[in-house]
């Protein structure tokens, strides 16, 4: 039998696998995955032309919930701001270029990928 939510894990990790492929595929090096402390989790840490990007991966199988760009919640938002700036400031990175993309993955209920949109800049860092 398996417990609640462990296939809501599986496919935020397979989305999470999708979402780095397509970045690595667009010229984007991925940093870290899945980095966490106590503000929060950022699913993955990318770096392009000197820029960071804090990368929320959202994923849905089928279209019973919503589309995964929907679940970014203003919590959620401030939380991941929160989370990113603490990265920057263990790194020293305060004044480097830094953005918080989402990754919406769409899967078939049966789990196959169907659809990667990337939403550049999708949060605001002064909200």
């Amino acid at each position: 039998m398996s417990q609640p939510g462990a296939s809501g894990g599986k496919t935020g990790h397979r989305g999470e696998n999708i979402a780095a492929s397509w970045l690595t595929s667009h010229g984007y090096r991925v940093i870290e995955r899945n980095w966490r402390r106590p503000c929060g989790e950022l699913d993955l840490i990318a770096e392009r032309g000197g820029e960071f990007v804090a990368i929320e991966v959202k994923t849905r199988r089928g279209d019973a919930m919503g589309a995964p760009e929907e679940a970014i919640t203003p919590a959620k938002r401030r939380k991941l701001i929160a989370t990113l700036q603490t990265y920057m400031m263990e790194r020293g990175a305060e004044q480097a270029v830094y953005r918080i993309d989402v990754i919406a993955v769409r899967l078939d209920r049966a789990g196959r990928w169907l659809e990667t949109v990337h939403y550049p800049s999708a949060v605001a860092l002064d909200e």
